[in-house]
């Protein structure tokens, strides 16, 4: 682990669509920089409004009438769990309509130089080196998360432009500001699943993942995605810690926490990244720090 003195001045920007994203992907990162010294803020794009409760213990009288405010303490409490910060964007959870566009006025149907606006006034305040958000296809193709992914990449490369939402300059007072590098998480993909899941099965232990190996059907864009591995074992149950304080939507005893944490730490004690853009020379990859030639 790196000294706290060696951190200093480092920050970096999570970008995520609704609570409990922060802690599901990325968690042990955070928490690992938190520790290290590094100022981690986590952006939360939407309030989670629309989200189900998925916690059959917290399906009570009163909690579906309350999710919006219920979701923000949860937020606070993984927040503080983590050690980042977090700010809210604002804007409205799109839900999960099957078949049909999202409303108007949800976060997914707002245009984009508006949506991102926010975005690139936070860069420039903050200003942080390095950026975490999805892929394009939004590490799953929840609405919210693929417009997340547009906004942070329009943003990432807007922020240091200073001809570029000239008004957040004039509003705020802020100087344009250019992130060095963004990365996507790659937080399911397949070589991690199959390590645990192998690891699992030579533990004679049964795997959750078997099915969902059996359908995997792998993809030619995939191939040379994974370019970043954080060494972050130590932090995992600092992030199950996190998720679960998202009670509405993680169930304690659900699959989130089947593999056992010895199998974890053995199997695969990172968290993975795609280094996405990157304005400075990185050097020979696989990497494995987000801040490596910063």
């Amino acid at each position: 682990m790196a000294a706290v003195d060696e951190r200093h001045g480092l920050r970096l920007m999570a970008i995520h669509a609704h609570p409990d994203d922060e802690s599901s992907k990325g968690a042990a990162t955070m928490a690992r920089y938190v520790s290290e010294g590094v100022d981690v803020l986590v952006v939360t794009c939407t309030g989670g409004e629309e989200g189900s409760i998925l916690n059959p213990a917290m399906d009570t009288p009163g909690v579906a009438e309350r999710i919006a405010e219920i979701r923000r303490e949860e937020m606070d409490n993984a927040r503080r769990i983590l050690g980042v910060r977090q700010e809210w964007l604002g804007f409205r959870d799109s839900g999960l309509p099957e078949g049909d566009p999202p409303p108007p006025g949800r976060f997914a149907t707002v245009d984009l130089a508006e949506a991102s606006r926010p975005l690139v006034r936070l860069i420039r305040t903050f200003r942080p080196q390095v950026i975490t958000t999805y892929d394009e296809a939004g590490g799953y193709p929840h609405p919210d998360h693929i417009m997340t992914h547009r906004i942070s990449v329009e943003a990432f490369e807007a922020a240091g432009d200073p001809a570029r939402y000239p008004e957040v300059g004039t509003e705020a007072g802020l100087d344009a500001w250019q992130p060095l590098k963004l990365y996507y998480h790659l937080s399911f993909h397949k070589e991690r699943i199959l390590a645990l899941h192998e690891t699992m099965l030579a533990r004679g232990l049964e795997s959750p993942y078997g099915e969902r190996l059996s359908e995997w059907v792998d993809r030619a864009e995939d191939a040379g995605r994974l370019t970043t591995r954080v060494p972050c074992a130590d932090w995992f149950e600092t992030r199950d810690q996190a998720l679960i304080a998202h009670a509405t939507q993680i169930d304690p005893t659900g699959w989130w926490f089947r593999i056992p944490m010895d199998i974890q730490r053995e199997a695969w004690p990172t968290e993975d990244y795609q280094l996405a853009r990157s304005l400075i020379e990185v050097g020979q990859l696989p990497e494995d720090d987000l801040f490596n030639g910063i």
